[in-house]
């Protein structure tokens, strides 16, 4: 059976993006590797092991296009209020809380984020199929 184990993504400045995603959701860098070109820089934290990979293109200064394909990357979290509360504090501008119901009964309770290079960011409310 396969394991997912990580997602990657382009962005422009690597301590920008680091600053961000360990202020923003506790991750660190794992693992780094310079390349002649590019570099490749792997973040983790202890609620997973799933880790996000970001490379850096060495030499690139425009912003990369997301296009119509990228989604967005999700993370759950044990109080949604409270951390959209310390996000907002940390001056991370989330986007509003907000909410999806299904006729089934399904539920979600999330908020978007916004990373440096404009990739998006959704926070759940950890509980049922979002552990």
């Amino acid at each position: 059976m396969a394991k997912m184990i990580h997602s990657m993504i382009r962005v422009l400045d690597e301590a920008r993006s680091v600053e961000f995603y360990n202020k923003a959701f506790g991750l660190k860098v794992a693992d780094r590797f310079e390349f002649d070109s590019f570099v490749l820089v792997y973040l983790s934290n202890e609620e997973s092991d799933f880790e996000l990979e970001l490379t850096i293109n060495k030499g690139r200064e425009e912003p990369y296009e997301l296009g119509q394909g990228y989604g967005h990357l999700a993370v759950s979290v044990d109080d949604l209020e409270a951390e959209h509360k310390r996000l907002t504090e940390a001056g991370l501008n989330p986007n509003p809380l907000s909410g999806l119901t299904h006729a089934s009964g399904w539920a979600a309770r999330y908020f978007f984020i916004t990373d440096p290079d404009g990739y998006k960011i959704e926070v759940i409310q950890r509980g049922g199929r979002f552990k």
